[in-house]
């Protein structure tokens, strides 16, 4: 999976922490054809998403092919300063991983 795929905005607010993510990802279904052969398009899409910060993980999610493409997700978690490091874990149901990190603002 290719690196460079999450845009990330985190803020940091007194004791707390907003985070929105994008992930430029296909989110394939596996069950659309292609066009051109009538073959169907196989499945490829993020089945894990984990964002750790200090060591701890504050927001997880499992997702399947109802996920639209470009995922979107947005939290707050307690905690969280300006430069404090995200770092975010995703695993595709083909089993690659891809591992990306963003600082705090």
């Amino acid at each position: 999976m290719a690196k460079g795929i999450v845009k990330v905005k985190a803020k940091a607010s007194g004791d707390k922490t907003k985070v929105k993510l994008m992930a430029k990802h296909i989110m394939e279904t596996g069950q659309r054809k292609d066009k051109k052969s009538g073959e169907l398009i196989p499945a490829k899409f993020l089945q894990e998403l984990k964002v750790m910060h200090a060591g701890k993980e504050v927001f997880a999610a499992n997702m399947g092919t109802a996920i639209s493409k470009n995922p979107y997700f947005a939290f707050t978690f307690a905690g969280g300063a300006k430069g404090d490091e995200l770092t975010m874990t995703w695993v595709e149901n083909s089993g690659a991983t891809a591992t990306e990190t963003a600082k705090i603002k």
